[in-house]
């Protein structure tokens, strides 16, 4: 095999351990929302020149609680920033560990798809007779290409 990206020996420890993990995490981030895409895209977002000044505005407003109309919620908002302090770190390690795990899957995939060409191609030169036309065909149709029509973009 001429490409090998990757190789796991995952026992199934190993796999009960990632399934535990993760029910645990599934179970402490069930208070956590899930945004819909317009519901993301209307609500006014936070970046790192606005933190900072949400940061010193909190500030100020607890040294003049006097002018606060009793509406204002400024211990939920207090909270809300130390909720935020508190999981960002977290937040980090995980979008880390789905980096990995996705590249992961990119590289088992690779290394699938490339033993499966290779495969096919030896198939394609030894294979008649072999009982591997059913293979050769489901694997020509994959790849066939079609004809392009006429006005596809070319132009």
């Amino acid at each position: 095999m001429s490409q090998n990206l990757i190789s796991l020996d995952l026992t199934a420890d190993h796999i009960q351990a990632v399934d535990a993990a993760l029910a645990t995490l599934e179970e402490i981030f069930a208070p956590f929302i899930e945004l819909s895409a317009a519901e993301k895209r209307d609500m006014v977002h936070m970046g790192d020149k606005s933190e900072a000044f949400c940061r010193q505005t909190l500030i100020v407003l607890a040294q003049n609680r006097q002018m606060l109309p009793p509406s204002f919620d400024l211990a939920e908002a207090e909270h809300d920033l130390a909720s935020l302090d508190q999981l960002r770190p977290r937040f980090t390690r995980l979008r880390q560990l789905l980096a990995k795990a996705e590249d992961t899957e990119t590289a088992l995939g690779s290394d699938i798809l490339c033993a499966a060409l290779e495969g096919y191609a030896l198939a394609k030169v030894f294979g008649k007779g072999a009982g591997l036309e059913a293979l050769r065909g489901a694997m020509s149709a994959r790849y066939s290409r079609k004809p392009k029509k006429p006005g596809d973009g070319n132009v």
